[in-house]
C-alpha cells in the first residue's frame, strides 16, 4: 500500500510537471499561474502545493527534471581521460545539441528557460542557480581545453578560457536561434559543421 501511494505520488507530480511544460510553453512563466497549471495537470492546487513550494519551485523542478540526466551524461564523457580532451568537449557540445534537436521535451524546456521566463520577483533565485550552472560548464571547458594544450594537441597561444568563452558562445548562439525559429536552419548537422570549424580554427597553428 506504501508502495503504491508513492507511485501514485510520483505519477501525480510527473503529471504536474508534463503540465507545466506545456503551459508555460504557450503562455510564458510570468502569465502562467498555478492554478492554470493544476487545472491543465487535472489535479488541485492544493495537489501543486504538496510537491512545490511556490512557482520558481515547480519551474526548477522542471528544468532538473531534463539537464540532470544531461548532467549524468557530460560527467560520463568527462570520464574518459584518454586521448584529446577538446574530442570530449566536442561530443559534450554535440550531445546537448542533438537533444535539444531530436527531443521534444529539451526543446520545450530551452525554449522556456531562453524565450519564456523573465528572471525576476520570485524567478530571480532560479536565474542564480543557472547562472550558477553556465559558470560550471564554462570552467569544465576551460580545464579541458588547459589539459588540451598541456598535451600538445592545442598551440601554447591558446588561451583556454578564451576558447571555452567561444564554445559556449557558438552552442548557445545556435540553440538560441534554432529555438526562436527552427526552420531556419537543421540545427544538428550546421552544429556540426560550425562547432568543427571553430574547433579546428583553435588547433590550427597561430
Amino acid at each position: 500500500m506504501v508502495r503504491k501511494t508513492k507511485e501514485e505520488a510520483r505519477e501525480t507530480r510527473n503529471a504536474i510537471l508534463d503540465a507545466a511544460e506545456i503551459v508555460f510553453q504557450e503562455r510564458g512563466v510570468s502569465h502562467t499561474s498555478l492554478a492554470e497549471v493544476a487545472k491543465a495537470a487535472g489535479v488541485t492546487r492544493g495537489a501543486i502545493y504538496w510537491h512545490f513550494a511556490n512557482k520558481a519551485d515547480l519551474y526548477d523542478a522542471m528544468i532538473q527534471r531534463v539537464f540532470d540526466p544531461l548532467e549524468a551524461k557530460l560527467d560520463e564523457l568527462r570520464a574518459n581521460t584518454v586521448g584529446n580532451p577538446v574530442d570530449m568537449l566536442r561530443a559534450m557540445t554535440l550531445y546537448f545539441i542533438d537533444r535539444v534537436a531530436s527531443d521534444p521535451r529539451y526543446f520545450r524546456i530551452v525554449e522556456i528557460s531562453w524565450h519564456k521566463c523573465e528572471y525576476v520577483g520570485e524567478m530571480a533565485a532560479i536565474r542564480d542557480s543557472h547562472l550558477e550552472c553556465g559558470n560550471r560548464y564554462l570552467t569544465m571547458g576551460e580545464e579541458g581545453f588547459r589539459l588540451a594544450r598541456e598535451r600538445g594537441f592545442l598551440p601554447p597561444g591558446i588561451d583556454p578560457r578564451c576558447a571555452s568563452v567561444g564554445l559556449m558562445a557558438v552552442a548557445d548562439g545556435l540553440v538560441v536561434n534554432w529555438t526562436l525559429d527552427n526552420t531556419l536552419f537543421p540545427l544538428a548537422s550546421y552544429a556540426r559543421v560550425i562547432i568543427d570549424a571553430y574547433l579546428a580554427g583553435l588547433c590550427a597553428e597561430s
